[in-house]
This record gives C-alpha cells, sequence and structure tokens, in this order.
C-alpha cells in the first residue's frame, strides 16, 4: 500500500516523492525507541493484570 502511494506522489510531484523517499527511513529510526518502549510498556501492563486476575481465574478453576 505505501507503495502504491509513493508511485502516485511520483507521478504528481517527483520531487516530493524523493524527499519522502529518503526521510522515510530516517523517520522509522526516530520512532523505533518509541515502539520499543510501547512494547514494553504493554507487556508490563499485561503482566500487572494477569496479576489482578489471578484469584479470579484461581477461583473459576476449582
Amino acid at each position: 500500500m505505501k507503495f502504491l502511494v509513493w508511485c502516485v506522489l511520483l507521478v504528481l510531484c517527483w520531487p516530493l516523492a524523493l524527499v519522502a523517499l529518503v526521510l522515510y527511513p530516517l523517520v522509522w529510526l526516530l520512532l523505533l525507541p518509541f515502539r520499543i518502549l510501547g512494547i514494553a510498556v504493554e507487556g508490563a501492563l499485561e503482566l500487572v493484570w494477569a496479576i489482578v486476575t489471578l484469584p479470579a481465574r484461581m477461583l473459576r478453576a476449582i
């Protein structure tokens, strides 16, 4: 999908498409730490949820 959007942009405005082609990897690298942080926070929240719901799951299993 991204490639098709880039092809349309290349046809409509090729200088902007070339700038996007150069900046896309740089933006991806800049956003990578936030993605890693998001994965870590999601894992921590799932752990807390599992601990909070553990007594109910244990009672349901009996």
